[in-house]
């Protein structure tokens, strides 16, 4: 038993290291230029959360400087909607194909964090499932 809990520990690690290899992480540029569509489109809100402790013009300098604006949001993924909640800070939610999540978290990584705390919901579009029941109903 402990030596099965052993192994199965070691193929979670090889697994783990397998995914994050040293080529995935060093990835910035776009992979895929696939164009959402309803097979394989994600919705994806993000919460871009003001850090408080600086004032907004000092947020905005940072963003400049690491070429926010010029990257987000990347070619290719539509933006559905983006408010500013009073509060929180931003709300952005975006539609693209699930093979280019990874491509926009890097550019958020790289260009937004530092000004932002960011959360992530990934969705998928419910709407006309929704209202076939409703109107089924």
């Amino acid at each position: 038993m402990v030596r099965a809990r052993g192994l199965l520990m070691v193929l979670a690690v090889l697994a783990f290291a397998a995914m994050f290899n040293s080529d995935s992480i060093a990835q910035t540029a776009p992979t895929n230029t696939a164009t959402p569509t309803p097979d394989n489109a994600v919705l994806l809100t993000v919460f871009f959360k003001h850090d408080e402790s600086r004032p907004l013009g000092e947020l905005n300098a940072q963003l400049e400087k690491q070429g926010f604006y010029k990257a987000f949001p990347p070619p290719g993924v539509e933006v559905v909607s983006w408010y500013v909640m009073m509060g929180i800070g931003q709300v952005i939610t975006l539609r693209l194909p699930a093979s280019r999540l990874r491509e926009v978290n890097r550019i958020l990584e790289t260009t937004a964090w530092g000004a932002y705390h960011t959360e992530f919901y990934p969705t998928y579009d419910y709407k006309a499932v929704g209202l076939a029941s409703h109107d089924k109903a």
